[in-house]
């Protein structure tokens, strides 16, 4: 290669250079928006209280599905390993889209188109189910905690009425701490 040529050649590379240097950046800041999303979910577990009957004995685990955010799972099931919330161990449970959440008690509802999001908030309504979501979309059909981005840090608000709906108990300490609360939904 002749050294003429490399300030060419430089040029060529310069775009593909800064493009890799912002994937890597914004892959970095996914890994780390993960890490939070899963660190809340396991905090969430600790402030939430479900009705009489949610559990089958009192030593039974705490099922987290996650449906639509496999990422947000692998890193959720790192997390939770022997990690446990009011006496339950956290267990956690990867759905597949338009696969019914069976038992479990909290459930994650990342990437899925609105007609999928109708269906699962529609299938949960009235079950001892804490739905998060990440999209206000998902917050406006009904899902009790959502996540959002507020000066530059990942918060939660939360929709008391969905969670009353749901027979869900969530504690002052959560709600003090959340970005916003909502008597209703979103809507």
């Amino acid at each position: 290669m002749q050294f003429a040529s490399l300030p060419r050649l430089l040029r060529l590379m310069l775009p593909l250079l800064l493009l890799a240097v912002h994937l890597h950046g914004r892959t970095q800041d996914q890994s780390v928006e993960r890490q939070v999303k899963a660190a809340y979910l396991v905090k969430f577990a600790g402030f939430v209280e479900w009705p009489e009957g949610s559990f089958v004995r009192p030593d039974s685990p705490l099922l987290i599905g996650v449906m639509g955010a496999d990422e947000l799972a692998g890193q959720l099931e790192r997390i939770v390993a022997g990690h446990s919330a009011n006496g339950h161990p956290l267990q956690v449970k990867k759905l597949k889209k338009g696969e019914p959440p069976g038992h479990v008690h909290m459930l994650f509802l990342g990437t899925l188109d609105k007609a999928s999001l109708q269906e699962v908030l529609a299938a949960t309504r009235s079950q001892p189910l804490l739905t998060v979501s990440d999209s206000e979309e998902a917050h406006a059909l009904g899902s009790i905690i959502n996540f959002v981005l507020a000066d530059e840090r990942l918060r939660f608000e939360v929709a008391l009425k969905p969670a009353a709906a749901a027979r869900i108990r969530i504690s002052a300490r959560m709600l003090s701490a959340a970005y916003r609360v909502a008597s209703g939904a979103s809507t």
